[in-house]
């Protein structure tokens, strides 16, 4: 069973994640990894490997998270269709993530789909978290209105 502590914990993933954007097929692997953080959904990352790579679009955006280091964004192009900052990476990242090093996140809301398993994936609430939303999460998740600050 897993926790979600402050910090965060980082985890291999059991489970197939598969993401689909414009009916491409853009990831799937057996080799994830996830997040978990106090009442936030998992954030999950591919290994790059097993990324569509050439879909992604580096842009100017960056972020930067207490935990993870400085995060670069891409857009998602395919065929000519465009979702902005769509996904993520942290080229450098803390020593604690070190695995996470260039492996790539996805926003659910910028995808047609994505699976942990056979679980279809629920974006997680609100425009500032990754979270992949399952339906075997319980509690309160973090990013609706009114939670951006527990």
């Amino acid at each position: 069973m897993s926790t979600y502590p402050r910090p965060p914990a980082l985890e291999p993933v059991a489970q197939r994640l598969r993401a689909v954007f414009k009916g491409v097929p853009i990831a799937d692997t057996e080799a994830g990894l996830r997040v978990l953080e106090t009442h936030h959904a998992p954030t999950y990352y591919i290994p790059p490997g097993d990324v569509l790579i050439s879909a992604l679009v580096p842009v100017t955006h960056e972020t930067f998270c207490e935990w993870k280091g400085r995060a670069v964004y891409y857009d998602l192009v395919i065929n000519g269709r465009r979702a902005r900052k769509a996904a993520w990476s942290y080229p450098a990242p803390t020593a604690r993530f070190e695995a996470l090093r260039d492996h790539i996140a996805f926003f659910a809301t910028a995808l047609d789909a994505a699976y942990v398993g056979q679980m279809r994936v629920v974006p997680q609430p609100g425009d500032f978290y990754g979270g992949w939303v399952t339906p075997n999460l319980t509690g309160r998740i973090k990013g609706a209105m009114g939670t951006m600050h527990w």
